[in-house]
């Protein structure tokens, strides 16, 4: 399971409480983790929860971010590479499905790619990969809103509106990830 989230912890502690928790409901459920890498902020937060729950962790890191953002060194494997379009590629390419944690422009962009990338069946073997959007329900909601919007616009059908969906616990946001159409 991906998840995408912020290198910083954000100024709801309800989000570092979801990170942990989610973390702890993927080791415990058996899942993979696969994240970003790095050992600060909500990323920091879900692998060490995943790994204290007796969780595999797997963190994808450019290069040029092991030092900022500083690489994990505790995961079980920590992938290493030459740029962000690698990192985001090897990600989706490890996942079989998407959960976002409240985070910035970078895990924006990831959830946006990820979610064309499944539009366009561009993950491997076209496989269908959901995004669930995880919050407690103040922060994914004007992006739900928008989502909405562009399907009512004409820019978005409403099968593809589909790919993204929300959660307002670990254990749904797992649930709907794991969901075929």
């Amino acid at each position: 399971m991906c998840v995408f989230c912020a290198s910083k912890e954000g100024a709801n502690q309800e989000f570092q409480k979801l990170a942990e928790e989610l973390g702890a409901k993927l080791a415990q459920k058996g899942f993979g983790l696969i994240y970003g890498g790095a050992q600060i902020g909500l990323m920091g937060q879900i692998a060490d929860a995943a790994l204290e729950n007796g969780g595999e962790v797997t963190g994808v890191i450019p290069e040029s971010l092991a030092d900022r953002e500083i690489a994990h060194p505790r995961v079980t494997s920590l992938i290493v590479t030459t740029d962000m379009h690698e990192r985001k590629k090897t990600m989706y390419d490890l996942a079989d499905a998407f959960i976002a944690l409240p985070g910035g422009m970078g895990t924006l962009e990831e959830v946006f790619e990820a979610a064309t990338w499944t539009k366009l069946g561009m993950h491997r073997n076209g496989i269908y990969k959901p995004v669930v959007l995880l919050d407690n329900g103040e922060f994914w909601q004007d992006m739900i809103k928008f989502l909405n919007f562009q399907v009512s616009a004409g820019f978005v059908s409403q099968k593809n509106r589909e790919i993204v969906c929300s959660a307002y616990t670990a254990d749904r946001a797992i649930e709907l990830a794991m969901k075929n159409p």
